[in-house]
């Protein structure tokens, strides 16, 4: 072979040699950042909504950093929010008192309010909840609750509970039970599809101001708590009826919420700074954790490591740690903060 074939043969053999390690190295540092990329994309944007009363908007927060992204402007008198299962749209319900029949419909992603649906003649927007692909709703001026179908774009189901002041309303996953405080009747009203189209009623006495309340995550109990006598009332699911009254002391009680795990319960109260924490299987009071100077929504991040409270008369929303039972933080998400809700997107 000639000298100039065999300069030829050896360049060609390194350059080959040079594309293949060119090559593992490109091969090696995807496989490496691989993993990392693909869990940065499937890690799900979590956000805190948060409504002002003053100001008449939902505030998107950060979950994360507490940045607050975006404020939205919304009906007149919003009270309660909550968010679709997938974390895209957000719901808003306007109460002024049992006069407003309005709610609006929010776009998470793209931070603008989409629609504001007119629920008249069922009046008094409050309690909301989504389950089973629709927004449940209490309409306390007509006492009554209704579903509004996101699909359709109309309410599509309504039923009166014949008490006072219907207020706050939790549904099961699959949309065959609805249950309701009401206020001024001291009720829980215990609503059942026992047929497709045929729903029964059953009312539980409690205690006058009774409001807040929550079902355990296995749904076997709830737990509601009275503003007037400030007692917590605990009714069993399997009977429905009162199986044992705690005397709590927690006047002006406003909200009440389980832990993810069932094994705490938070209330908070409007005329009182403290956020009292239960223990669900003692039934005792295991913390008072001083907030501010009253307290209404409660919200606990899904994992149960942080308890979100709507301080309405301090202007912020505090964040408190659950396993130290800590605040650890405050949130500027305008006057008068209340309702709140978690909306993870993936």
């Amino acid at each position: 072979m000639s000298k100039s074939v065999d300069k030829y043969f050896s360049a060609t053999v390194n350059c080959f040699k040079i594309s293949c390690l060119f090559i593992v190295g490109m091969v090696l540092l995807l496989v490496w950042f691989w993993p990392m990329n693909s869990e940065a994309q499937s890690k799900p944007r979590q956000y805190l909504l948060a409504l002002s009363k003053a100001e008449h908007t939902l505030t998107i927060v950060d979950a994360a950093t507490f940045k607050v992204i975006a404020k939205v402007p919304v009906g007149p008198d919003p009270h309660e929010v909550v968010a679709s299962s997938d974390g895209k749209t957000a719901y808003v319900s306007s109460y002024g008192g049992g006069r407003f029949h309005e709610l609006d419909v929010i776009d998470i992603i793209n931070q603008k309010l989409l629609t504001k649906v007119d629920t008249d003649p069922l009046k008094g927007l409050h309690g909301l909840m989504f389950a089973n692909g629709k927004v449940w709703f209490t309409a306390e001026g007509s006492g009554s609750v209704g579903s509004y179908d996101p699909h359709t774009g109309k309410v599509d189901w309504s039923m009166t509970t014949g008490q006072d002041r219907t207020h706050m309303i939790y549904v099961t996953a699959d949309g065959k039970k609805v249950y309701t405080t009401n206020v001024n009747s001291g009720t829980v009203s215990i609503l059942t599809d026992t047929f497709p189209g045929k729903w029964v009623a059953k009312v539980v006495h409690v205690s006058k101001g009774a409001e807040g309340f929550d079902v355990s995550p296995n749904g076997g109990e709830l737990w509601t708590a009275a503003a007037t006598d400030g007692a917590i009332s605990i009714i069993d699911l399997g009977s429905n009826k009162v199986s044992e009254k705690i005397d709590a002391k927690i006047f002006g009680a406003n909200r009440l919420k389980f832990t993810p795990d069932g094994r705490r319960i938070l209330v908070s109260s409007l005329s009182n700074g403290d956020l009292f924490i239960y223990d669900a299987q003692s039934r005792k009071e295991l913390k008072r954790v001083n907030i501010g100077s009253g307290a209404a929504g409660i919200l606990i991040e899904p994992n149960g490591s942080r308890a979100f409270i709507g301080c309405t008369a301090d202007n912020y929303v505090a964040v408190v740690d659950l396993k130290t039972f800590q605040v650890i933080n405050h949130i500027d998400v305008g006057n008068g903060p209340d309702g709140l809700a978690w909306a993870a997107q993936k």
